[in-house]
C-alpha cells in the first residue's frame, strides 16, 4: 500500500463534520428551496458540465451511471441527477455531510446512493461498483485534502467502465502557492508541500466562530502529479483547461460576477487561472 493510508486524516474529518453542519444550515443557502425546485442546478455543476459535456455520448448525461467523489452535502450530486444521470452515487468521508446529503435527496424525491469512504481509496469503499461508472466527477476544493494522488487515480480507473470519462475541475495549483492570500507566492508550488492551519470559519459567509475542530491539513498537487497520476493509472487525457472563474472567494481581491455565478479577478489585476480542469477516459 502507498503512503496514503499512513497519514491520519482525523483532523480534517472532524473539521468537515463541523463544516457540514454549518453548510447544511444556511451556509449553502436555502436547501429546502433548492430541493423543491426541480430545475435548480448549482453554479459549480453548470461549470463542470461545460467541461465534461463534449466527451459524453451525444453530449448528454442521460442514462449515464455517475459517481461524484467528495460529494459533501450533496447539492452538486443532486444537480448531476437532475441533468439526467441515472443510478447516481456520491462518496464522502464525512458521515455528517452524508446525513445532510441523504436528507436533501429525499426532500427532492431523487434516489441517490451515498457511500461513506475516503476518495483516495474509493474502489475499496465500493468494490461492487468496479468497472461500472460511465462518468466520475469531482470539483471545487477536493484534491488539496488528499495527501497523494496515486491511489486516487487508480481507484478512478478501477471504477470507470471501459470508455467511461473522468472529470476534475478544481482550484488551480497556483492558488496553493499563493496561500489564498494575494498575489505574492507564499509557499512551495510543488507536490509534497503540506499546509497545516487553524480556522474557526469555513468558506461560506457568516461562518466565523462556528467551527470547533479548527485544524486543517492541505497538500499541494502540481500539474505533473495530477496528470501523470491519471496517465499512470491507465487513463487517456482528453482535455486540460485553465479557467478565469472560481467557485469561492479564493483570493481577497476576487469580485463576484452575477453573470458567471462565480468569482473572478478584477479587470485591473494581472490575469491568471483560478481553476483548472482535466478530462480523462478509460480505454
Amino acid at each position: 500500500m502507498n503512503h496514503h493510508t499512513k497519514i491520519d486524516l482525523t483532523d480534517n474529518l472532524n473539521n468537515w463534520n463541523d463544516r457540514a453542519v454549518v453548510h447544511a444550515n444556511g451556509g449553502y443557502g436555502d436547501l429546502a428551496a433548492f430541493a423543491s425546485n426541480k430545475q435548480a442546478i448549482t453554479a459549480t455543476v453548470k461549470r463542470d458540465l461545460a467541461v465534461i459535456r463534449p466527451f459524453l455520448p451525444d453530449q448528454k448525461l442521460t442514462g449515464q451511471h455517475l459517481l461524484h467523489l467528495q460529494c459533501h452535502i450533496g447539492d452538486d450530486t443532486l444537480s448531476w441527477a437532475r441533468l439526467g444521470a441515472s443510478d447516481v452515487y456520491g462518496l464522502d468521508f464525512s458521515p455528517v455531510a452524508l446525513t445532510a446529503a441523504r436528507k436533501l435527496a429525499t426532500a427532492a424525491q431523487i434516489p441517490i446512493t451515498y457511500v461513506e469512504g475516503d476518495a483516495g481509496l474509493a474502489a475499496q469503499a465500493m468494490p461492487e461498483q468496479l468497472a461500472q461508472f460511465n462518468a466520475i466527477v469531482t470539483s471545487a476544493g477536493t484534491i488539496t485534502w488528499l495527501p497523494e494522488l496515486k491511489s486516487w487515480a487508480e481507484s478512478i480507473a478501477q471504477l470507470l467502465a471501459p470508455g467511461g470519462v473522468f472529470m476534475i475541475r478544481d482550484n488551480h495549483p497556483l492558488l496553493f502557492a499563493l496561500e489564498n492570500a494575494g498575489l505574492e507566492i507564499k509557499q512551495d508550488y510543488f507536490s509534497g508541500t503540506e499546509d497545516t492551519y487553524e480556522s474557526d470559519s469555513s468558506y461560506t459567509s457568516n461562518s466565523a466562530g462556528k467551527i470547533n475542530h479548527q485544524v486543517n491539513h492541505n497538500w499541494a498537487h502540481d500539474f505533473q502529479e495530477i496528470i501523470n497520476s491519471l496517465i499512470g493509472a491507465g487513463l487517456t487525457i482528453k482535455n486540460v483547461g485553465e479557467h478565469r472563474i472560481t467557485d469561492w472567494q479564493a483570493l481577497p481581491s476576487l469580485i463576484y460576477s452575477k453573470d458567471h455565478e462565480g468569482w473572478e479577478l478584477p479587470a485591473t489585476s494581472p490575469q491568471f487561472p483560478l481553476t483548472f480542469s482535466v478530462v480523462a477516459q478509460k480505454p
